[in-house]
């Protein structure tokens, strides 16, 4: 008689154990996944920049100059240089479209550079502007939401670690031109505005003084750089970088505050913290319910915010030379609060900003991309005055950003 052989198994109890030991080490592993991915994402970023200094570099060895920031088409007979048309682009167009096909955009600056009759709706046959057809080359303005090129996402512009897609934004950027450390009179104050005594888009001589003492970053509004003309050395001086995109929610780095002129008295650059702007309970956000801070309200109508669904804050349009768009200052340090004045293009802290963690990342005017951090030395942030040719009250930070300023960076930042 054959004896049976009992097979064995897991109790219960034992394969409860083995659960709770794989719930354990995959809690443990969670993290280290999750900080492996941004990693790559925070690489991938970083790639993405040094793609954009190669094609800066290459943009100046083809035209000996650097691609102008603001530029674009416009009416000389126009009574003013605030009104959108869309038979030019009133001089809007940020850095970044002249360089489209330096980064493999060929395709893309052909449909700018060129009459166009294509819309996003898909309705050829619809009113453009006058005449109806087709678009002009070099296209309407850059807030312009149903021009095909302005309303393309261009994945070298934008950064992994960044979630924000589709509306209200067109084509979103998250590299941004340095504008130096000023933060009033960049881009308002050099233009005639109306056409009183001239085209509305000439630069004014007294308004170009006024330029000269406020934008000092490598990219001037309207006017063409080179790199001759940054004498603090191109390792030494920032010349693009990142921001965050908006999400739509009441990040105070992203959706944009307009709340003063930002002239003497005014506070500087800390003029929205001096005013209880941000939420004490989520430092990371603007005050919304008026509980323990002041809600924002200033010289904008209806407020001093933009809304939530605007296409006006932080890098929703990447080709409107627009600060909130497409440009950045080196007052504030990166991920603080974006407070600007109220005419949005003319200045603030225009601060640098990012989805990592701990700083942003810029690029350097010889092509190197460096991540500075939140805690880097940013000097007298209540400083309320600028110089012409003063060494930047903002720090080694503010002194990365301006170009000509003679201060001496003495270590690796």
């Amino acid at each position: 008689m054959k004896n049976r052989i009992g097979r064995g198994g897991f109790t219960l109890v034992e394969l409860l154990v083995v659960i709770a030991i794989i719930g354990v080490l995959v809690g443990l592993l969670l993290p280290a996944v999750q900080a492996a991915r941004e990693a790559a994402r925070r690489m991938s970023c970083s790639n993405n920049f040094k793609q954009i200094g190669l094609a800066i570099h290459n943009y100046h060895a083809a035209y000996d100059q650097l691609p102008r920031h603001a530029t674009g088409t416009w009416n000389d007979a126009a009574m003013d240089a605030w009104t959108h048309v869309d038979t030019n682009n009133s001089g809007s167009l940020s850095m970044l479209v002249g360089l489209t096909p330096f980064f493999e955009q060929q395709a893309l600056w052909e449909s700018i550079s060129n009459p166009n009759p294509s819309r996003v709706d898909g309705n050829a046959g619809a009113a453009i502007g006058t005449p109806a057809n087709p678009w002009v080359a070099m296209g309407p303005r850059a807030t312009q939401g149903q021009y095909i090129p302005w309303a393309t996402d261009i994945p070298s512009l934008r950064c992994p670690s960044d979630p924000g897609v589709g509306l209200p934004a067109l084509g979103r950027t998250n590299y941004a031109a340095c504008m130096g450390d000023g933060f009033d009179s960049m881009f308002q104050n050099p233009i005639r505005w109306s056409n009183a005594g001239g085209s509305p888009f000439d630069v004014t001589s007294g308004g170009k003084q006024t330029q000269q003492r406020w934008a000092r970053g490598v990219f001037v509004h309207r006017v063409d750089q080179k790199f001759r003309d940054i004498l603090d050395g191109l390792a030494n001086t920032i010349m693009m970088g990142e921001i965050a995109t908006d999400l739509g929610d009441s990040d105070n780095r992203t959706r944009v505050n307009r709340t003063q002129t930002f002239h003497t008295g005014d506070g500087g650059i800390t003029v929205c913290k001096n005013l209880g702007h941000i939420d004490p309970a989520r430092p990371l956000f603007w005050c919304l319910t008026g509980t323990g801070c002041t809600v924002p309200t200033g010289e904008e109508a209806g407020g001093a915010i933009e809304g939530a669904n605007s296409n006006a804050n932080r890098g929703m349009m990447w080709a409107w030379a627009r600060n909130a768009s497409s440009g950045f200052t080196t007052n504030a340090p990166p991920n603080s609060p974006y407070c600007g004045n109220r005419w949005a293009e003319n200045g603030g802290a225009i601060t640098a900003s990012s989805r990592h963690q701990g700083g942003a990342h810029v690029l350097m005017g010889d092509g190197a991309v460096k991540f500075i951090t939140d805690s880097i030395e940013a000097g007298n942030q209540r400083n309320e005055t600028m110089v012409a040719g003063q060494q930047s009250p903002y720090g080694l930070w503010g002194s990365l950003g301006t170009r000509a300023s003679k201060e001496v960076i003495g270590s690796e930042f």
